[in-house]
Parts: C-alpha cells; structure tokens; sequence
C-alpha cells in the first residue's frame, strides 16, 4: 500500500507543478519519482494480486510517455 499511495501522492502533485505554477524541472523530479513508484507497485503486488499489479502496466506506460514528454520540454526551455 506504500507504494500506492506514493503514487497516488504524485500523481495529485504533478498536474498543478506542471500546468498550474509551470515549474517544468520540479513537475519532472515529480514524475520520475512516480514512474519509480508505480514500478515498485508492480513488483510489491504481483504475487499478492496479480491482477492489479496488472492493471497497472497501462498506467506505467501512460507515464513513461508523459515523463519523456515533459523531459523533452525541460530540455528544449
């Protein structure tokens, strides 16, 4: 449940970081943290419920493109 709601935490935290007060190197911190977050809900729950740690493979692709997108536009600033 840790790593749930640490991903939950940055997940709530980004949007505002990146779209509200547009500080692109926080909102990317941010984001990384969470992908690592959603990684380790996978591995931590895989054996306890697979279908969950399932569940969240499209999740952790969403956000992997959304870090490389949100690293793309803290490089070319």
């Amino acid at each position: 449940m840790q790593f749930w709601v640490a991903q939950m935490i940055f997940n709530f935290a980004w949007s505002p970081l990146f779209f509200g007060f547009q500080e692109i190197a926080l909102a990317l911190i941010v984001i990384i943290a969470l992908l690592i977050s959603i990684v380790g809900f996978i591995v931590a729950s895989r054996k306890q419920d697979y279908l969950s740690a399932l569940l969240f493979v499209p999740y952790l692709a969403w956000v992997a493109f959304a870090t490389v997108l949100n690293a793309s536009i803290f490089l070319m600033n």
